[in-house]
């Protein structure tokens, strides 16, 4: 997680982010004390849940508003690969920073082995905005893909040949008619569950990723327009340990995207997983579009 230094309302962002909210009069110090209030409640709730969380501060200069979401430009690997992603807007390039990715890997004790690195892609126009763009079934080596703007169909075949997952791209559209922006923002690939915004796929599109999430075996909770838009599609289970549990599972959500979810889909979704950890982040998802999966890296570590 990056703690932020510069949190804002980035213009360059909201092309193509139809959540992002225009603030009012307040100025951005206000805008990134609020944010950075609520990542640390977050960071606390994570930790009071034994999820271990590794916090590195974003640089004040140069401003980078949305360094909040590291996990659309890097990401690491269980077979100690740590892949560096072309980003859509220029100024979130500038979140790319080998300080960062040196000091997560030494706090979580992860061994890097090689780096892909694909941000040579911005220079042809093309991007992939790292877990943002990509939901992967980890288990079965599948990487969804919602094709947009920040989600480029080359980039995302070249990323499976040299991670050996299938791709499985489609299209997804909001209530307007844009193309939605990230996967994440409506597809959770759990251990036991899978969540789909089923209504904002394309149709000819929509059979396909069903079927490819029922062949997995996974619980599948669909959801409607109105739960993505309040962010019930932007949620991740994480890996913790108690001394009396064991193993188990946390979902991560915010606590708009739990308001929103229908009691049925949450009822569902909470049967499939060990603890459900709704977190308040109102400020980071009215003026950056983004919620609590989107501020999260996963770090897996080689077994």
């Amino acid at each position: 997680m990056i703690r932020p230094a510069a949190f804002d309302y980035n213009p360059e962002t909201a092309v193509t982010n139809s959540m992002m909210q225009r603030p009012g009069i307040v100025g951005a110090s206000a805008h990134n004390d609020l944010a950075l209030a609520e990542f640390q409640h977050m960071v606390n709730a994570l930790q009071t849940e034994g999820v271990r969380v590794c916090a590195v501060d974003d640089t004040p200069q140069p401003r980078k508003p949305d360094a909040i979401f590291p996990n659309n430009w890097v990401s690491f690997h269980p077979d100690g690969t740590v892949v560096l992603y072309p980003m859509h807007a220029e100024n979130r390039r500038w979140e790319r920073r080998q300080d960062v990715v040196e000091s997560a890997a030494d706090q979580a004790g992860f061994e890097i082995a090689r780096v892909l690195d694909l941000s040579a892609h911005e220079l042809e126009g093309r991007f992939l905005e790292g877990t943002g763009s990509l939901v992967l079934d980890h288990v079965n080596r599948v990487a969804y893909a919602c094709l947009s703007p920040r989600t480029d169909r080359v980039v995302l075949e070249e990323w499976s040949r040299e991670m050996g997952y299938t791709p499985v791209a489609f299209n997804a559209f909001d209530r307007a008619g844009q193309p939605v922006y990230h996967t994440n923002v409506l597809l959770c690939v759990g251990e036991r569950l899978a969540v789909v915004g089923t209504e904002s796929i394309d149709p000819p599109d929509r059979g396909v990723v069903l079927e490819r999430l029922r062949a997995s075996g996974r619980e599948i909770v669909e959801l409607g327009v109105d739960e993505i838009e309040n962010f019930a599609g932007n949620m991740l289970e994480l890996a913790s340990w108690d001394e009396a549990l064991g193993d188990y599972r946390v979902l991560v959500m915010s606590a708009s995207a739990r308001a929103a979810l229908k009691s049925e889909s949450f009822a569902r979704l909470s049967a499939c997983t060990d603890t459900v950890l709704a977190v308040p982040v109102p400020t980071i998802e009215k003026l950056s579009g983004g919620s609590v999966r989107c501020m999260l890296a996963e770090i897996f570590l080689p077994t």
